[in-house]
């Protein structure tokens, strides 16, 4: 038996870039640190606050629910709120929603569910099929995060909270890189004060996807761990196989680009990126037009053909 390195307990995990053996109890505690240092720098959680949490379903949103409850869940001046979106998925996302809905109810959570159906007359599974030169995860991706901060804004949330883990963040700042999109990279920077914007926090934004995995299995959190159907044709994916196999071979890569991440955004200019209402719904844009309306509006303009 391989016992964890600060107590007689077994190890249920060696993480490889620390070299570290953790039980399970010492294991949920440095999980729980890492977030914590995360929320430290967001400093919302010192007076009354409010936040939204995008529940997805998952093993990350759900277990990130369970995380914020258990370090907050004490006071009265912090309150809580789960947000899902029903993208419109057959056979996925009803799966996730009973997911999200049994974690926020296990936990006296309040549960929304908005759909982009109800808000824009569109689903994810329509615009699969509708023959766009773009995938459709670029028109899920766009809608679900214009939805989530007008749901959050509409609650008087403080702050949004999502689940993205290291894996999900190493992957966002590569497809940056890759596609030299200098720009929204510099607005990947946590908490940026944009008017009309919620603004987002990551609390598991340092920790690797497959100990969120192991966490939400250790505490019994009710999860969907099937993938959404339309992952494979995302560029996403191909990011995703190359960081682990590099995280595989080199312990710590994944550490080490948000290392580097963070370096690159003590050089953003100042003033670098200014949002302004959308002339269509009046949204924040970063040139008169959201990237919500640009969509739909090219969905309805191929619709018209």
């Amino acid at each position: 038996m391989i016992v964890c390195d600060r107590c007689p307990g077994k190890a249920v995990i060696f993480q490889k870039y620390s070299g570290s053996h953790l039980c399970t109890r010492h294991f949920q505690e440095d999980v729980h640190r890492k977030a914590r240092e995360v929320l430290r720098s967001y400093r919302i959680f010192g007076g009354p606050c409010r936040v939204a949490v995008a529940a997805s379903g998952g093993k990350d949103s759900s277990s990130l629910l369970v995380i914020l409850h258990h370090l907050f869940g004490h006071r009265e001046d912090v309150e809580l709120l789960a947000v899902s979106i029903d993208e419109g998925i057959d056979g996925y996302r009803p799966r996730t929603l009973a997911a999200a809905s049994a974690v926020a109810r296990s936990l006296g959570v309040e549960h929304l569910v908005v759909s982009l159906r109800d808000e824009y007359g569109v689903t994810t599974d329509g615009l699969a099929s509708g023959g766009h030169p773009q995938g459709p995860c670029s028109f899920c991706g766009v809608l679900r995060k214009g939805l989530l901060n007008r749901t959050a804004r509409d609650l008087g949330a403080d702050a949004l909270a999502t689940g993205h883990n290291l894996d999900d963040e190493a992957q966002t700042v590569m497809l940056n890189y890759i596609k030299g999109d200098v720009d929204r990279l510099y607005r990947l920077r946590p908490k940026r004060a944009i008017p009309g914007m919620v603004p987002r926090i990551k609390p598991l934004r340092r920790v690797p996807e497959k100990e969120m995995g192991l966490y939400a299995i250790l505490r019994g959190i009710p999860f969907e761990n099937a993938a959404c159907p339309y992952i494979s044709r995302a560029m996403r994916q191909e990011v995703k196989d190359l960081l682990n196999g590099l995280e595989a071979k080199h312990p710590g890569t994944k550490y080490s680009i948000m290392r580097g991440f963070e370096r690159i955004l003590d050089l953003q200019p100042p003033g670098s990126y200014e949002a302004i209402p959308c002339a269509g719904c009046g949204e924040p844009s970063s040139n008169g037009v959201c990237a919500s309306c640009r969509l739909l509006e090219q969905v309805r303009g191929e619709e018209s053909l």
